[in-house]
């Protein structure tokens, strides 16, 4: 899809508001859906054998405490972890809240503290209802001492940076600076979540869940930014040009 394409479609949304809104709102009970099932599967155990296929091909053969790669993948996997970590993600929601508070753009700033902040607050209540142990295969290349399901940093990772992606790309007024700042969200998610199974600190499964239930807090956050944007409590999106 080009730029103009793009750029048309994005147009043709804000047109249509209630389809697009109707969509968001399938987005999330599809995510959500998705995330009941499986977790009705790993408590009954049938994600088992997956989950050990997957993290066991990421190790060494002969050697399950060394995953695949040379010593500086190993280390990028390290950096990665700690980008889902709860001090870069308040940090970083801090930094973009500074942002919109400098263009004095208030409510807007406000309701991104209250929205990554209460998606990470949710990701910790969620690890207290489940007390699956995390993988025993092979060593540990992270410090960890909570639950494996789901995986805290995946789903606070998709809660921080697919909501503050969204609003920050909603600030841009060219299309494709909106583009590229949902693209590195979204990668930023999925980096995080591959590397925590990397480590072997989190079964497949934990980060799945945790991609689920974050994208479905960002997606539920994004409509209500666009209830309150035609309301007129927070700003509202750029134009494209």
């Amino acid at each position: 899809m080009n730029l103009n394409r793009l750029s048309a479609f994005a147009q043709w949304c804000r047109r249509h508001v209630e389809v697009t809104t109707l969509a968001l709102m399938g987005l999330s009970v599809i995510a959500v859906w998705t995330l009941a099932e499986l977790t009705e599967e790993v408590v009954a155990g049938s994600t088992s054998n997956l989950d050990r296929d997957i993290l066991l091909f990421l190790r060494t053969p002969g050697d399950l405490s060394d995953p695949i790669g040379p010593w500086w993948v190993e280390e990028i996997g390290r950096d990665l972890t700690a980008l889902g970590g709860v001090a870069v993600l308040v940090l970083t929601t801090v930094v973009v809240s500074l942002f919109f508070l400098l263009q004095r753009r208030w409510s807007t700033a406000l309701y991104i503290f209250a929205t990554v902040g209460g998606g990470i607050v949710l990701s910790s209540i969620a690890k207290e209802f489940f007390d699956r142990p995390r993988p025993d295969l092979v060593p540990h290349g992270s410090l960890v001492h909570t639950a494996s399901f789901p995986s805290g940093h995946s789903m606070m990772a998709a809660v921080a940076y697919l909501t503050l992606g969204a609003m920050v790309a909603r600030a841009q007024t060219r299309r494709a600076l909106k583009v590229y700042t949902l693209a590195v969200a979204v990668l930023l998610t999925l980096l995080v979540g591959v590397s925590r199974v990397y480590m072997g600190v989190h079964w497949p499964t934990d980060v799945a869940a945790g991609w689920l239930g974050g994208g479905a807090w960002a997606i539920l956050c994004l409509l209500a930014a666009l209830s309150l944007a035609k309301r007129g409590h927070i700003d509202k999106e750029e134009s494209d040009r």
